[in-house]
């Protein structure tokens, strides 16, 4: 990553459910070029890429919907009831997803945008931390992220339960992230915290780049 020069790549994951959405926006408002990996993962399927030729191939189970496109909520319940399963789906998809997070902040390095904050949830399990120079970790209490998870996804407590249990647990974030955000108080709190955050990197890449 240090080939592109005065480039500074921050990784945001956490848990499901956390409040990492609101974090961006702040991150964005301060300066931040946000490359979000949810949004590149949904690219890489689209109907009729290599991709989701290779998910068809694997997975016997009927994934497209009538109109070829992927079959998002059925891929789902298949996977994540199913540790091997979800790992075979991530060892098909990030590699392409990976390609397509380097060309972004190619891009953005191009057009002179040198800080920028990958929001991807599964920032680890992809290596994708491998790009990151900080990582940022966002957590919230359990009973917080179902509630969120289930409005937002419309899915049954059920669903939300093994999506949030197919994830690293608490200590790992913990364990591997150069800064925690934790979302367990109110909205204006979250964004107060995370605009020190972003203030205290974008310092150190000030310092880092006249080093």
């Amino acid at each position: 990553m240090n080939s592109l020069e005065g480039v500074m790549v921050v990784g945001l994951t956490g848990q499901t459910g956390a409040g990492k959405t609101t974090v961006c926006e702040v991150f964005a408002k301060k300066g931040f070029c946000i490359i979000n990996a949810d949004l590149v993962a949904r690219r890489v399927v689209e109907k009729g890429s290599p991709c989701l030729k290779e998910l068809c191939e694997c997975f016997q189970a009927p994934i497209l919907l009538p109109n070829g496109e992927l079959n998002r909520r059925l891929l789902g319940e298949i996977v994540f009831t199913d540790p091997k399963k979800l790992e075979l789906l991530n060892g098909i998809m990030y590699p392409y997803i990976t390609g397509e997070i380097l060309k972004q902040i190619r891009l953005c390095s191009i057009t002179g945008k040198k800080l920028i904050l990958l929001d991807a949830p599964t920032l680890f399990e992809s290596r994708a931390d491998d790009f990151c120079e900080l990582i940022i970790s966002v957590l919230s209490k359990e009973h917080h992220r179902l509630a969120r998870i289930m409005e937002r996804d419309g899915l049954t407590e059920e669903e939300a339960l093994h999506r949030m249990k197919s994830q690293h647990t608490e200590t790992f974030f913990k364990q591997h992230s150069d800064f925690i955000i934790k979302n367990n108080r109110s909205l204006h709190d979250l964004r107060a915290v995370t605009e020190e955050v972003a203030d205290k990197i974008r310092d150190y890449y000030q310092v880092r780049c006249r080093a």
